[in-house]
């Protein structure tokens, strides 16, 4: 993504809360999930090959997360050589790269939609690329996060509120809830945002297919599919 000269302001990641941040505040935050059709706009960069390239980069956190609920996982780290795309297969993967904002001037202008939230909760913007049937599975977070959907649709299921004692799968790297029993069901598409208060299980898939959101605090995910 470039800051190209006389780019319009309309095209700029934006969120917009659609309630007064106080009785977000007082109702929502830290108590409970709330999905808000629409509020996310102007997501259409960056696209899946620069999130890949920025995969390739020293510097940069990034991971690959394979398989499918029923099956086995893989986790891999980066930073990743060029050739692991290409062995990837078609399905059941999701790439993973932390801190985009620090690295595309654009996507860190988001951050100044979630002015209603103390600067010390916002940490950074991940952003996520998943094929056909990619996941990272049911886990939970011990954060605040907004996940954002850019483009493609996405099956978002809830469940309960979980902790270090919840029972996961036994796999050396993810932490995986074995068992989450289903409270809540949304379809996120395009421009949908999800909140959710940290320790809110929930598991993502994705709905359609399209070639197309905080770490570990508050902060947007970004989720293209």
């Amino acid at each position: 993504m470039t800051d190209a000269p006389g780019q319009s302001a309309l095209t700029l990641p934006r969120f917009t809360l659609p309630m007064k941040p106080a009785a977000f505040l007082r109702d929502y935050w830290q108590k409970k999930p709330l999905f808000m059709p629409g509020a996310a706009s102007g997501l259409d960069e960056p696209d899946a090959d620069t999130l890949a390239g920025l995969a390739l980069e020293d510097n940069v956190e990034a991971r690959i997360i394979r398989g499918s609920a029923g099956g086995s996982w893989e986790l891999k780290q980066g930073p990743f050589e060029e050739t692991v795309f290409a062995e990837l297969g078609e399905r059941d993967w999701t790439l993973l790269v932390q801190s985009v904002d620090h690295y595309l001037t654009d996507v860190s202008l988001l951050l100044d939609s979630f002015a209603f939230l103390p600067n010390w909760r916002l940490e950074d913007i991940m952003m996520s690329y998943a094929a056909k049937g990619g996941s990272v599975g049911p886990h939970y977070d011990r954060y605040d996060v907004f996940l954002i959907q850019a483009a493609g649709s996405r099956r978002w299921q809830i469940g309960d509120i979980c902790d270090e004692k919840t029972p996961k799968l036994p796999h050396p790297d993810l932490k995986l809830l074995a068992d989450m029993p289903v409270r809540e069901a949304f379809v996120a598409n395009p421009g949908d945002v999800l909140y959710l208060p940290p320790g809110v299980a929930h598991h993502g898939s994705p709905k359609t297919v399209t070639a197309s959101p905080g770490r570990w605090a508050s902060g947007p995910r970004i989720t293209r599919c």
